[in-house]
């Protein structure tokens, strides 16, 4: 039995669920070692990453719950739970940056070397023979093939350049979306937290309302009671099975007149 649960039952909850996901990434870790095929990799190493957000967000949640109940624990309690968020945050980092070593050999893998391209065999059929061109011949065909090849450069510099420019606008473009989804997440935990602790307040609620109920209900019958005492105590005072209520006077017999009409009063 998980000792969070003498703590908090939501605690040992995020903490079973934590500790299943630390479970299927280190079997996830070790199939991706056996995995050969570059594609099967990089899918692989999505998945892991996607249980490595769900994991960040349940320390989080963790954190968050451990930080609302901290008020109430003793210090011995504030302390344990501290050392365990601590251990999760440590393993989970271990993780991270497995996950980026892998990355890093996959996009090695990946990588194609832009430079060289396959070899193919030039045909021309106007070639000229060295041994039939004169020196001067030689000399404007020299000049036109290191101008061709300066062109070329030229080019290649300006491919370059501009891979360049492509990249730095991409990887700030990705580093603001990144970071734009930082926050995104970030709002979303606080909103599931916030949902999670409304439902737990109107539980709450609900309990209190049954409660009242149940006080009134009870209340109601006991004012019945005694008015349906009191009716039969007024039609039938002479009932003696029902005993007086305290605090209320038992009615006033009825008094009977006796006159007598053959009595003159003098």
């Amino acid at each position: 039995m998980d000792p969070l649960s003498s703590i908090s039952e939501e605690l040992a909850e995020i903490n079973g669920q934590i500790a299943d996901i630390f479970r299927a990434l280190s079997n996830g870790f070790q199939k991706l070692e056996k995995i050969k095929d570059v594609n099967r990799q990089s899918r692989q190493l999505e998945e892991l990453t996607g249980k490595l957000r769900e994991c960040k967000r349940l320390i989080k949640e963790f954190d968050r719950e451990m930080k609302d109940m901290e008020s109430r624990n003793d210090p011995d309690t504030n302390k344990m739970l501290n050392e365990k968020k601590q251990s999760m945050i440590k393993e989970l980092n271990s993780y991270v940056a497995l996950k980026k070593q892998y990355a890093t050999n996959l996009e090695n893998n990946k990588r194609v070397d832009l430079f060289d391209g396959p070899n193919e065999e030039l045909h021309d059929d106007n070639v000229l023979l060295a041994s039939s061109m004169t020196n001067q011949q030689l000399v404007d065909h020299g000049n036109q093939m290191m101008d061709e090849t300066d062109q070329a450069i030229e080019r290649g510099k300006k491919v370059v350049q501009d891979t360049i420019n492509v990249g730095t606008e991409t990887a700030a473009a990705l580093k603001a979306q990144t970071e734009q989804m930082s926050r995104i997440v970030n709002e979303l935990d606080s909103i599931h937290f916030s949902i999670k602790k409304a439902s737990q307040m109107v539980k709450e609620i609900g309990r209190q309302v049954a409660t009242d109920k149940c006080i009134m209900a009870l209340l109601f019958l006991i004012v019945v009671g005694v008015i349906a005492i009191i009716i039969v105590k007024l039609v039938n005072p002479s009932n003696k099975d029902i005993r007086d209520i305290p605090g209320l006077a038992p009615p006033a017999p009825s008094r009977r007149l006796l006159w007598n009409p053959n009595q003159e009063t003098s």
